[in-house]
């Protein structure tokens, strides 16, 4: 409970959290995708930057299954793909690739996070993209942007048009790929992407039932997407105490 609280306490003005506190984050983060069936065997990724080393951020180490990751096994590396400190696993290039263009483009982002789920998939495969059509997925209108598909993000040049396609928003739709979400902390980006998820995922089982759709008009739909983005509570910041309970009674290995 230790780490929570100062967790907690790093989000106060003038604050930041140590780089142990981020990767305690990081980690939980990757098992909490893991927990809600988020994961993608050892493939997709989330980053954190570390806290006072611009250029610097973590990422998972490329062959182990989230249910696995512990803050001391993240990967250190650079905006250049470079391992920072000794590690005995690569990184996933691809994961380089996506995540560098966004920390080095988005100074306010401190977590990205990127997945491969079926509803995610299936939506991105989706010409309308998702629909805002519920609560969940209200809270999306005009806060989602869109990446054509070019391949696997294997080539620096993507950067610079995945950086482009993002712009200022919170979450982005890769075209035929999966989803990405990108947060000032990492339960921030996590507590955007299980909605993102979630939105996806009653979308899908929506369009599966062949009935008629009740559409929200525009003003409604971008109303609800204003009242949450007017919390007090910044996100995720909520729900975070309760999902570290969730992971510490599962399996408290994450924070080694």
């Amino acid at each position: 409970m230790a780490q929570i609280t100062a967790l907690q306490r790093s989000n106060e003005p003038g604050s930041a959290p140590s780089e142990r506190e981020t990767r305690i984050a990081l980690a939980a983060c990757y098992r909490l995708i893991a927990h809600f069936g988020m994961d993608d065997l050892i493939y997709t990724h989330i980053s954190a930057r570390v806290p006072g080393e611009p250029g610097h951020f973590l990422i998972n180490p490329f062959g182990m299954m989230f249910h696995e990751i512990t803050a001391s096994s993240l990967v250190k590396i650079d905006h250049e793909g470079a391992v920072v400190e000794d590690s005995p696993y690569p990184v996933n290039k691809a994961g380089f690739v996506i995540h560098s263009a966004v920390h080095m483009a988005r100074p306010e982002v401190n977590c990205v996070l990127h997945t491969h789920t079926r509803a995610g998939v299936a939506v991105s495969c989706l010409e309308e993209g998702l629909l805002h059509i519920n609560q969940h997925s209200a809270m999306f209108t005009d806060r989602v942007a869109y990446h054509d598909y070019e391949g696997i993000a294997l080539d620096l040049d993507e950067r610079s048009r995945l950086v482009r396609d993002l712009g200022d928003k919170p979450a982005m739709v890769l075209r035929n790929h999966g989803l990405l979400t990108a947060g000032h902390s990492v339960q921030e980006a996590f507590v955007t992407m299980y909605y993102l998820e979630q939105s996806c995922r009653i979308q899908i089982d929506l369009m599966a039932t062949g009935g008629k759709l009740t559409r929200l008009s525009d003003n409604v739909a971008r109303h609800t997407a204003q009242q949450f983005a007017e919390s007090t509570t910044p996100c995720g910041d909520r729900e975070w105490p309760a999902l570290t309970r969730l992971l510490d009674a599962k399996d408290p290995s994450y924070r080694n």
